[in-house]
């Protein structure tokens, strides 16, 4: 008896062993499997908004893509052109600048709109949006004015010609091209924006007074509500260009300020840094520059991007080549202040003691 039930014993503890590694290996089975259909499921929210989701917001036939999108590094050449060049420009005088609008339309354009001092929500908790917009937290500020538009050329013109100022990149030999004397100014970098704001009396917008100019105190994705309505923004290379900053006026926001979605994306005073309780990884504001750290990967131009003692400046607002959801009121995009591009724009904020109180 003694002998039969140490042999059971035996055989029990190899058969609990046996069990262990099928659990084992069942656990690791599931994880996997578990790992597998999340990527699927990852993949397939990225195939619903890239094929389903963004080419449904498009404003042109997405066949025709190749057509409306520029050659990476294009703006790159201009600036090695303008700088290796050294153009003779015409320059414009004073009263040239003057004659280019009539006194209504400068009137306009030149119009500051007042936002009113209290609180509004800034951020989002949405799911899909990018960790630098997270979380959604409430601000409260004081009554400030920010232009109804974005600087145009023909008012950046104005500048250009009071201070003997470098023209944008893109303008042809120093003047602006024809027809777009409307269209926001591009090819600034930051300090050019600033410079510009300064000389006009007042200073670029900070973050959250660009926010609440464009969403309000509702919450709202887009300057006019919760949906994405391409009739009422220039983007997604829709049109394939900059347009006129009074061509969308079904674009406003809360409070009538005008391209605040779209056309393009506006330089702001603020550095690019994370917001209080974001779930964002310090790395994505770390300031980084490409280099190539051996002469083969000089001659194979392949860089690693090194972490520099500098920030980024806040991007906000989309552009012509942005996707839809880049154009999001709380969208935060970014770049080097030094940078230019055809679709870097701006527009000027004062505090309410300044430009007429």
């Amino acid at each position: 008896m003694v002998k039969r039930y140490q042999n059971k014993r035996r055989l029990s503890d190899a058969d609990r062993a046996k069990r262990k590694r099928f659990l084992a290996a069942t656990l690791v089975t599931c994880a996997a499997l578990a790992m597998v259909g999340g990527s699927l499921h990852v993949v397939d929210l990225g195939h619903t908004r890239v094929f389903q989701e963004m080419p449904g917001k498009a404003t042109y036939d997405i066949a025709k893509m190749e057509s409306r999108i520029r050659a990476a590094g294009e703006d790159i050449t201009r600036h090695a052109r303008h700088e290796a060049g050294k153009l003779e420009l015409v320059k414009y005088s004073p009263d040239d600048v003057e004659a280019m609008l009539a006194p209504d339309i400068w009137a306009e354009i030149d119009t500051m709109v007042t936002i009113p001092e209290g609180p509004f929500l800034m951020g989002s908790d949405r799911i899909r949006t990018g960790a630098q917009n997270r979380p959604r937290h409430e601000v409260t500020l004081p009554a400030y004015k920010i232009d109804k538009y974005p600087v145009t050329n023909a008012q950046y013109a104005r500048f250009v010609a009071a201070q003997d100022y470098r023209a944008p990149l893109d303008w042809e030999q120093g003047q602006i091209p024809e027809g777009l004397e409307l269209h926001p100014v591009t090819m600034v970098s930051w300090y050019d924006a600033s410079n510009y704001c300064g000389w006009a009396g007042k200073r670029l917008p900070r973050e959250a007074e660009w926010e609440k100019a464009a969403r309000g105190e509702d919450a709202r994705r887009w300057p006019w509500g919760q949906q994405m309505e391409p009739d009422r923004l220039n983007t997604y290379y829709g049109v394939g260009s900059t347009t006129p900053v009074t061509a969308y006026p079904e674009g406003a926001s809360p409070y009538s300020v005008m391209d605040m979605a779209g056309n393009v994306s506006e330089w702001i005073e603020d550095d690019f840094l994370p917001y209080e309780g974001t779930d964002a990884g310090k790395e994505l504001f770390q300031g980084k520059i490409a280099v190539a750290s051996t002469p083969t990967d000089r001659a194979m131009k392949v860089v690693d991007l090194v972490g520099v003692d500098a920030k980024y400046k806040v991007l906000r607002g989309g552009s012509w080549k942005s996707d839809p959801f880049s154009t999001t009121t709380y969208h935060r995009n970014y770049s080097w202040p030094h940078y230019a591009s055809d679709f870097f724009g701006f527009r000027c904020a004062a505090d309410t003691s300044e430009q007429g109180g």
